[in-house]
């Protein structure tokens, strides 16, 4: 049964490539790909786990039409040489055998290229940088113009060749073509700069030449940024406007947002509403009457078949919802929705990591991102006890793993509820989706028959005794990290009193009033948490402060989170105190330390946040008891070990496979 998603399971032909239903997988980088820009066949499985999982399209993330000039990123696939040919063949032949199908994005990066991995100056439209900080480009000259629109045609022609049933020609998000078309970036004087039309003809060349290569019935998409969302850039109605000299050609309209110095729009922050974007491509859609894509937080089937069922867009598309779960569709088609395992937005494994740290993309909630679950495969080899003491999302992860391969779990937990940290931290509004991991958990733990759950228990040496454990996992996660600060356990978390932690904050987020004018708030730490605070309070009219004693703020953040959170305190006025120590908390006032000297910060409402410490009130105990038990193996995981991110918990909890694996259970 299709359920009650008909619009989802829709069909939709575009010229002679016919998608079994509306769901699209987004272009997007992974770092998977060899250094020579080849396809790897560890990319070949992870789009293949994404077909299996029923999408009925996937466009591949952007292949450079000319490196090393055009590139972006150290492993970034290439199509301007037929010797790539062989591997995207055997890429799409793959993708076909499950039904789906597949298309290509091609790209040249211009001045969002790197010299340090290109060993050349970007090119670009003008000499403006892709963004703050970024190298000045060279602009590009006319005749070089003329060749780079010859190379997307010859790329469009090979993706044809190697077997792809479209192309789409990337024209936003900073990159070349968006670097003509945007008057951020295009200061040119020539017939390729100044009105809309001018700026346009880039695009519109490229998109002709794509044509005239792959012939009359070949499918075209284009993807743009329909606003910019940046101060001087083209609105959706500036790209209204100009769509009509470039997009004739193109036969599907991939309606994105945003810019490099907007990264938070195009890569949603976690705080933007589930298909927030419909309304440019419902707009774009009633301008030019072709068949639109939209995304942008769409996890929810519900959201998915609304903007269907709107005509809002013809295709959704989905990125990080199908890292997460590269079963989506199936789930939503012949499953149970609560079996999804929904993208919470965090930015970290995918965004983070791959453009943040130039590493291979991952996920928080998914620890097996190119391998799908295939640990469900596996089987245990007579029986094993295993006992998880903790259950946060780090606990949850090993208890259902080591269940789903069939050993007896016991999952111990003091508090009334599992969910951890994550659980707790989702209570915060602008946090509220990050409540999705820890209900996906405790439902994937319900229905295996063999994980026995004990809430409101302490795990006492007896009782895990008793259950004749042959693994025993710590995950008693961490707690609120309060150094030897004069007057801050005096004050803090205090009845009736001003001072707070993150814990105690968000136990009473429902109590602070929505209007704050004129409220003074101070948050000590400039992490993750601290901003998070920022982030709760700011709008709602306080007079706020945020403290770090190192040199930055957000230190460790991904790029979306923190542009969102940086455009957050620019908005509000946030006074940002950095190389800033605390000395000393009283109970209305923090005295600092700055270069200049002390000052004392007053306040309505003072928060602590200095991060977190790992928690261990039974592992000692557990150790020395079971040291000298013949084959019994304590492992510690996630935040009690030290505090850090839900990822590195979550992949802990997947790696007791491992352990098991090494007593030969597997």
């Amino acid at each position: 049964m299709k359920r009650d998603y008909k619009h989802i399971f829709e069909p939709l032909t575009v010229r002679r490539m016919t998608m079994k239903n509306r769901t699209m997988m987004m272009p997007m980088g992974t770092n998977y790909g060899e250094q020579s820009g080849e396809m790897s066949f560890l990319h070949i499985n992870y789009y293949e786990q994404r077909a299996k999982g029923g999408i009925g399209l996937i466009m591949v993330e952007n292949a450079s039409v000319d490196s090393p000039e055009g590139s972006n990123g150290t492993t970034q696939l290439r199509i301007d040489h037929d010797n790539y040919l062989p591997r995207l063949f055997k890429l799409t032949e793959t993708i076909h055998k499950h039904g789906a199908c597949i298309g290509i994005q091609i790209n040249h990066a211009g001045a969002s290229a790197m010299s340090s991995r290109t060993n050349m100056q970007p090119v670009s439209s003008s000499n403006i940088p892709s963004k703050d900080g970024g190298e000045i480009p060279r602009p590009l000259e006319k005749e070089e113009i003329l060749r780079i629109v010859r190379k997307f045609g010859e790329a469009a022609k090979r993706a044809q060749t190697a077997g792809f049933d479209a192309v789409e020609v990337h024209a936003g998000h900073s990159y070349l073509i968006s670097q003509f078309l945007s008057p951020i970036y295009n200061d040119r004087t020539d017939e390729f700069g100044g009105s809309a039309e001018n700026r346009a003809r880039f695009a519109r060349m490229v998109m002709e030449e794509v044509r005239a290569q792959v012939g009359p019935f070949f499918p075209i998409f284009l993807r743009i940024s329909a606003d910019e969302f940046m101060e001087g850039g083209n609105t959706l109605e500036d790209t209204l406007e100009s769509l009509q000299y470039y997009q004739e050609e193109a036969d599907v309209l991939d309606v994105s947002c945003g810019l490099n110095g907007s990264i938070q729009y195009q890569i949603d922050a976690n705080y933007l509403p589930d298909g927030w974007r419909s309304y440019m491509a419902k707009a774009v859609k009633e301008r030019y009457k072709k068949p639109c894509v939209t995304m942008g937080n769409i996890r929810d089937p519900q959201v998915a078949e609304d903007i269907l069922a709107r005509g809002d867009a013809d295709i959704i598309g989905m990125g990080r919802g199908l890292i997460a779960d590269p079963e989506w569709v199936n789930k939503v088609q012949f499953g149970d929705i609560r079996d999804i395992r929904k993208c919470i937005s965090c930015n970290i494994g995918c965004a983070g990591n791959r453009i943040g740290s130039n590493r291979p993309i991952r996920c928080t909630i998914n620890p097996s991102v190119h391998n799908g679950d295939i640990h469900k495969k596996s089987h245990i080899t007579g029986s094993c006890n295993v006992v998880v003491i903790g259950g946060g999302t780090a606990g949850m992860e090993a208890a259902c793993t080591a269940a789903e391969v069939g050993c007896t779990t016991f999952l111990i937990e003091r508090k009334p509820y599992l969910g951890g940290l994550a659980a707790e931290i989702s209570k915060i509004p602008d946090k509220k989706r990050l409540a999705d991991f820890p209900n996906y958990m405790i439902h994937r733990a319900s229905k295996l028959k063999n994980l026995f759950v004990f809430t409101e228990t302490e795990a006492t040496i007896n009782l895990v005794k008793s259950l004749n454990p042959n693994i025993i996992v710590n995950a008693t996660g961490s707690s609120p990290l309060l150094p030897p600060i004069p007057g801050l356990m005096e004050n803090i978390d205090k009845e009736d009193g001003k001072v707070s932690s993150i814990l105690k904050m968000i136990s009473q987020v429902n109590d602070y009033p929505e209007d704050l004018t004129g409220k003074k708030v101070v948050v000590i730490g400039g992490g993750a948490v601290g901003l998070d605070v920022v982030e709760f309070f700011a709008p709602r009219g306080a007079d706020v402060s945020i403290v770090e004693m190192m040199s930055a703020l957000g230190n460790g953040l991904d790029p979306v989170s923190k542009a969102g959170i940086f455009e957050l305190m620019k908005k509000y006025h946030v006074r940002k105190m950095t190389n800033t120590a605390l000395k000393d908390v009283r109970p209305d006032s923090f005295l600092v330390e700055t270069k200049e000297g002390q000052e004392q910060l007053d306040f309505d409402y003072g928060f602590v946040c200095l991060g977190m410490k790992s928690n261990q009130p039974v592992l000692q105990e557990i150790q020395e008891t079971f040291d000298d038990e013949s084959g019994i193996e304590v492992i510690n995981i996630g935040d009690s070990i030290r505090a850090r991110r839900i990822i590195e918990g979550t992949e802990e909890g997947r790696n007791i496979l491992s352990t098991l694996e090494k007593h030969g259970y597997l």
